[in-house]
């Protein structure tokens, strides 16, 4: 949701603690308790598909292929949608079943909107220079790094703080594949995974989140001032409209180019849990990549060349 944030049309910001959208004072509690609901009914709306699709990232498939034609007319495999999975987890585990793991997903995102307001009222961004039509290109070169390095602090931040969270959301939602009740509460979560794993493995899949989000921050933020600078001419009648969009349209791009390193970051987090999800196929323990000849590390590399390579051989053999 923050890196999404940073993606909105014309480079829209949510507003400092303190100031209206159009540079009123407000109450700051009242600003901040707003996107923390707002943020809690979009996770709880969002959830079901993000949930689907860690399924699918470890590589579940309780429903069997359907043939179908591609655009070509030759005959292929097609794996269940978003719609037919989601029936098939209702079917099993009922309607709720859908928010299996939304409540440390719902605390994980209160706890980033929270730290990102924190980091907001020690680092004022109205203290900031913003970009201008009239600045020349080193000036606004400059404060476009300096408002992306802005973000990134109050990213990182926000991703450390609410990582251990997002991690107790993951291992409870692929317990589905195996049936387990091993992650079943916040708490009971916390004191198993401090016992098994200390305080590292509330911290499993940081590093390519963060790397992630640097990326896309960065990427985004660069591209969108490149192309308002060089590729939109003043003397178009809609300039002003086609750059407010920019940043959005880079915020799409960008993202699949970013899309490994939060895959890479999920399975990390599942990775060796105590869950059928260890098991083959979709196998990311130290002793599986062990026996396929891989070196015994857990990192973000090895896990995405394994992965790539296994859905590699499962599509060759299903076809």
């Amino acid at each position: 949701m923050a890196a999404a944030a940073a993606a909105l049309p014309g480079g829209l910001r949510a507003p400092p603690a303190g100031l209206g959208a159009g540079g009123r004072l407000e109450p700051a509690e009242g600003s901040e308790c707003l996107f923390v609901v707002l943020g809690a009914g979009f996770t709880a709306l969002s959830h079901p598909l993000l949930y689907v699709k860690l399924l699918i990232q470890v590589g579940h498939e309780p429903l069997p292929p359907t043939i179908g034609r591609n655009v070509l007319g030759r005959k292929v495999l097609y794996l269940p949608g978003f719609f037919t999975y989601a029936r098939h987890i209702v079917e099993v585990d009922g309607k709720m079943g859908l928010f299996r793991g939304l409540a440390p997903r719902i605390l994980s995102s209160t706890l980033s909107t929270v730290t990102r307001g924190t980091v907001k009222k020690v680092f004022p961004v109205e203290d900031m220079e913003h970009v201008s039509n009239k600045d020349d290109v080193k000036t606004s070169l400059r404060k476009v790094v300096k408002e992306t390095s802005h973000e990134m602090l109050m990213q990182c931040m926000s991703r450390v703080i609410s990582h251990p969270l997002h991690v107790i959301s993951m291992r409870c939602m692929v317990q589905f594949v195996g049936r387990e009740v091993k992650y079943s509460g916040v708490f009971s979560s916390i004191g198993r995974i401090f016992k098994e794993e200390g305080i590292l493995g509330f911290f499993v899949g940081l590093v390519p989140h963060i790397l992630g989000d640097v990326v896309f921050l960065w990427c985004c933020n660069i591209l969108a001032h490149f192309i308002n600078t060089y590729a939109v001419d003043d003397n178009f009648s809609q300039a002003s409209v086609i750059r407010s969009y920019t940043k959005f349209v880079m915020g799409i791009a960008v993202s699949m180019l970013t899309y490994p390193f939060l895959l890479v970051g999920d399975l990390m987090a599942v990775n060796n849990c105590g869950g059928s999800c260890s098991e083959a196929p979709a196998c990311f323990s130290a002793e599986c990549l062990q026996q396929q000849g891989s070196p015994l590390t857990n990192s973000a590399f090895t896990l995405l060349t394994h992965y790539l390579g296994w859905k590699k051989g499962t599509n060759m053999d299903s076809l």
